[in-house]
């Protein structure tokens, strides 16, 4: 017969095993907005560093949902890979 403090010892050694193990495979997130000088903000996943001729802001992910967006200011589509809006055209890196 197992004894209840053995049993519980044991759930606890596998309880710290796995959160450990949860917390060395977990990363940190990486998504955020980006904004240029003309007021075009798109997604992305990539840490991307922009020359600074190019103006563009780096912004955490939940920026977004704190703006205003108008006439002035527009979001636009997601694309994969390295690259920034231009007059509201996907330039590619």
């Amino acid at each position: 017969m197992i004894s209840a403090k053995k049993a519980l010892s044991t759930a606890a050694i596998a309880l710290c095993m796995a959160a450990g193990a949860l917390a060395v495979t977990a990363g940190t997130a990486s998504a955020r907005v980006v904004c240029n000088s003309e007021g075009d903000c798109w997604h992305t996943d990539q840490n991307v560093r922009y020359p600074r001729g190019f103006g563009v802001q780096v912004h955490p992910d939940d920026w977004y949902f704190h703006q205003h967006w108008d006439d002035t200011h527009h979001y636009r589509d997601y694309h994969d890979g390295r690259g920034y809006y231009k007059g509201g055209v996907w330039i590619t890196l």
